[in-house]
């Protein structure tokens, strides 16, 4: 099975993230993927990691990362969209179908509600749940994650799991696959973790620096 190769902000150890020139980056490198954060901003959507770093002028209308995104250089490159709250699904999609990219997009959050809302409105459209370390799984009430997630890919509500890297283990990879998901792990800077992670069998790791894949 292929690992995918997934540039995090594009590749935000060489560039700042969720910028163009990250993305060039990363595509430089040759990753599969690109993945970055959007969320809404004073009426805009834009790419932000947090409202701090909205706040503080960097941002990146989604119109124009999306324009940028479906250049001809970038075809053939996927697309992981990390949606930062609720409120937003219908124009994310909006803007993803008028870029003509929604077939090579996944949209991820850690937000179920987010996830939901994006199958209610589209029900073709890739999701992908994310799981954090234990406070970030705290602050999103999950009580028992692996139970609830393993039955969110089993009834089709997830198709795959973004994964911390340090919560993905064998038998969490084994589960995930039993129940025709996929699983990819987050966001790995070290090149003996990716290597590690390859071995368990992840569909995809994705890294601040996309030169560690080799």
């Amino acid at each position: 099975m292929r690992c995918e190769r997934i540039g995090h902000g594009g590749a935000s150890r060489l560039e700042r993230a969720n910028t163009l020139a990250s993305f060039d980056a990363a595509r430089a490198v040759g990753v599969d993927v690109i993945e970055f954060d959007v969320r809404a901003w004073r009426g805009e959507l834009v790419l932000a990691h947090t409202a701090v770093h909205a706040h503080a002028g960097r941002r990146l209308p989604l119109s124009v990362a999306l324009a940028y995104l479906a250049s001809p250089p970038f075809r053939g490159i996927g697309l992981q969209l990390d949606v930062k709250h609720t409120g937003i699904e219908r124009a994310v999609l909006d803007a993803l179908h008028g870029a003509g990219l929604l077939a090579r997009t996944m949209v991820c959050s850690q937000v179920a509600a987010v996830l939901d809302r994006f199958r209610a409105l589209d029900p073709d459209v890739e999701v992908g749940i994310s799981i954090g370390g234990p406070v970030a799984r705290a602050s999103r009430r999950w009580r028992d994650w692996r139970r609830d997630v393993l039955a969110g890919i089993a009834d089709r509500r997830f198709d795959a799991l973004m994964a911390q890297h340090r919560i993905v283990d064998p038998r969490l990879v084994g589960d995930v696959c039993d129940r025709g998901g996929r699983l990819y792990a987050w966001t790995v800077n070290e090149r003996h973790a990716i290597d590690a992670l390859r071995a368990l069998g992840v569909h995809g790791i994705v890294s601040g620096d996309p030169r560690l894949f080799g």
